[in-house]
């Protein structure tokens, strides 16, 4: 795609809206002369700047069947940016002189796409000084200084708020933004409770209170967005992520979840296992528990199964089973265990290294179960900043090794094992890969990885200037995880007391305080209510 055309029309309407505007003297007329200056002025340095990098950016393609690459990337979000605004400028020309045309609300629009535009300019100076700097068909930056610390300098003086107030999403297809908009408005109402209520049900009832103003005003969800990736901790994080696993939240996601006839939680004591070599099967390897950080102690996992197979009520098994929650009914049919299964799917969730479990997880699982037909061993290894590194390494190894020793109990004949995760996740499915063939045991037959967490180093890249304006994962929050991870975050007492709180009893002390607020609330309110009539019922008034 030429970009010529788009910004030689953003570049004629800026300027047919610079003269109608400054014939008027008022203070909205004054910052529509002023934005629309300035994208014009960001329009003309953009183009030639971005027609050079699309010239060589194909010669970064893996394959020319892979037109993609992070110098690709930032084009096409350049170029959204800049629709945007082109799209904003012919509203503007076609409906000022309308009565109906709100100038004010208009103005704010071009400002926050304008800021956008203004910080994308220096993402693409900096993009084209990393395309001098590496060698040649390289896009990182291999240097831990240089332009990798300049990198990070850049993050911290960028002014990002502007990415996550009107524009959030602008690069995203439209069916996305609104469900961006939702996590953010929940992530900024999450943080301005946060430390004040006891446990999360509380703060994500208050939260949903104070809502409604982050939703009204983008400029303030954006600041607040921007404070809080920044300067909250990784317990801030935790807490926020580990909503999805709130009793009232799981409890309505497995209602409307596929049902599964094998959902056990399983504990395996810290064992020392011994396993076949996968060069000799005569011969065998030791593998020891996890004991980094805190000793040698149970692995926890989760097992779902969309049919009840031979092993998974066995007496063998249900020796390691966990009750979780009140005991049900089964109401199935008792009926003949489906034969063992060719295939067994081991996976580690994600989370960032520091939040959620297995539970969190649960709804897709269960479909995959279903479609896939195949037990899922679902691990739910020791969480960062209180078990940094390399306990959930040594932890999820542990438990590959375990399910490749027990797969007929877990309904499988281990055939075919696979292992699966998501981000964090992902990072575990290859590292543990990566300790079986050092080990000598063996390998998964495959990996399933979504965008797993893999080169950890602050090096500078194209794709990774994008990070500075993630709506999800922003590059701040992304280094207080992995800090955590690597053990350099700690977490306070306090705040290990806290996370060693069961969840029903987080959800019933939350409950507790939620429903105290509303009482105390009510009766100001009443209190009022009566004072007022008493007033009014007053002589003389």
């Amino acid at each position: 795609m030429d970009p010529r055309p788009l910004f030689q029309a953003v570049d004629a309407l800026c300027q047919d809206n610079i003269l109608h505007f400054r014939e008027s003297a008022s203070e909205v007329s004054s910052r529509l002369v002023q934005v629309f200056s300035c994208i014009q002025d960001n329009a003309r340095g953009l183009e030639p700047a971005l027609r050079a990098l699309a010239a060589v950016c194909p010669l970064f393609d893996l394959d020319p069947d892979t037109p993609a690459n992070g110098y690709r990337s930032l084009i096409k979000v350049v170029l959204a940016c800049t629709q945007h605004i082109l799209h904003k400028c012919r509203y503007v020309t076609a409906s000022r002189r309308s009565l109906f045309f709100r100038a004010a609300h208009n103005c704010s629009e071009l400002e926050a796409y304008g800021a956008a535009l203004t910080q994308l300019r220096a993402l693409l100076c900096f993009a084209q000084r990393l395309l001098t700097a590496n060698r040649h068909g390289d896009l990182f930056f291999r240097q831990e200084r240089g332009l990798s610390e300049e990198f990070l300098k850049e993050y911290s003086t960028m002014h990002k708020g502007c990415f996550y107030g009107r524009c959030m999403g602008f690069q995203f297809t439209p069916s996305i933004r609104p469900f961006l908009q939702t996590i953010s408005i929940g992530l900024v109402s999450f943080g301005e409770n946060y430390k004040r209520h006891g446990s999360g049900i509380s703060v994500a009832a208050s939260s949903f209170f104070i809502s409604g103003k982050y939703a009204i005003d983008p400029e303030l969800r954006g600041a607040e967005f921007e404070r809080i990736t920044q300067n909250l901790d990784v317990n801030f994080w935790k807490a926020f992520w580990n909503i999805t696993e709130m009793e009232v939240l799981t409890s309505i996601v497995g209602i409307a979840s596929t049902a599964v006839r094998i959902n056990k939680i399983l504990i395996v004591p810290p064992e020392p296992l011994e396993m076949p070599l996968l060069s000799d099967p005569q011969c065998t390897v030791t593998i020891n528990p996890a004991v980094a950080h805190t000793g040698p102690g149970p692995v926890h996992m989760r097992l779902i199964s969309y049919q009840l197979r031979e092993g998974q009520e066995s007496e063998e098994l249900n020796a390691f089973t966990k009750p979780e929650g009140p005991l049900s009914l089964d109401l199935h049919l008792r009926s003949r265990p489906a034969p063992l299964s060719p295939d067994l799917i081991v996976h580690f969730h994600g989370g960032g290294f520091v939040a959620q479990t297995s539970k969190s997880h649960e709804p897709y699982l269960r479909t995959w179960a279903q479609e896939l037909q195949a037990p899922i061993l679902s691990v739910d290894y020791s969480l960062a900043p209180e078990a940094p590194f390399p306990r959930a390494l040594e932890e999820c190894f542990y438990a590959y090794c375990w399910a490749l020793k027990h797969c007929r109990l877990l309904g499988s004949t281990g055939e075919r094992i696979c292992l699966a995760g998501d981000s964090a996740g992902g990072n575990l499915c290859i590292t543990v890969s990566l300790r079986a063939a050092s080990v000598g045991v063996r390998l998964p037959d495959g990996l399933m990885v979504a965008y797993p967490a893999t080169l950890l180093q602050a090096t500078a890249s194209p794709s990774r200037l994008l990070t500075l304006m993630d709506p999800l994962l922003p590059l701040s929050v992304l280094s207080k995880c992995l800090s955590a991870y690597a053990g350099t975050e700690r977490v306070p007492v306090e705040d290990r007391a806290l996370e060693k709180l069961s969840a029903v009893s987080q959800v019933k002390r939350g409950t507790a305080l939620f429903l105290r607020d509303i009482r105390q609330g009510a009766a100001s309110w009443l209190s009022n209510l009566m004072e007022g009539n008493k007033e009014k019922a007053s002589p003389g008034k």
